[in-house]
């Protein structure tokens, strides 16, 4: 059984993602709190099952910024100032999809990614590290068997010019 701590590591969405999750969800079609979770559950296929304790403080500190309401049977919408914030994120999406475009059509995308998932791999094992004393042997066992099969799997990945990456 994973802990608590080791299911939000592990989370398949990154920071910041369920405000702008939540915000585009409102802005289609209102929703209650356990709507919202049953969608994210649905749409992701079970990969992201955002909890009670994420989603209910979240809509509190939204109705706070005044981006969404709350209308009667217990739905939320978006309000206009929401709807605003909304199509900001969006433009901010596309923005950073350009960018993401620009850097695949570049040569050195092989390396990139490489350093990319190197400071991942680094990042997640300085967290586990940090709370290794939390965690019993067997979650600390799974998480080495994770971290070297990571590194196994970049040693592997073949690079333009047809050799292996070798990492050091």
């Amino acid at each position: 059984m994973q802990s608590e701590w080791i299911q939000r590591v592990g989370s398949s969405v990154p920071r910041g993602f369920s405000r702008h999750y939540i915000l585009e969800t409102l802005k289609k079609k209102p929703h209650t709190g356990k709507e919202l979770i049953d969608f994210a559950i649905k749409q992701t296929e079970g990969k992201w099952k955002p909890s009670p304790g994420l989603i209910y403080p979240l809509l509190g500190r939204l109705l706070d910024e005044k981006l969404i309401q709350e209308t009667t049977g217990g739905k939320y919408k978006t309000t206009k100032r929401g709807n605003t914030t909304a199509d900001d994120l969006e433009t901010i999406n596309k923005i950073v999809k350009n960018q993401l475009d620009v850097l695949f059509r570049i040569s050195n995308v092989g390396r990139f990614v490489a350093l990319d998932m190197i400071e991942r791999v680094y990042t997640l094992g300085s967290i586990l590290s940090e709370n290794a004393a939390q965690m019993s042997k067997e979650e600390i066992e799974k998480y080495k068997k994770f971290l070297k099969s990571e590194i196994e799997k970049m040693e592997n990945q073949p690079s333009k010019k047809g050799k292996n990456v070798k990492i050091d």
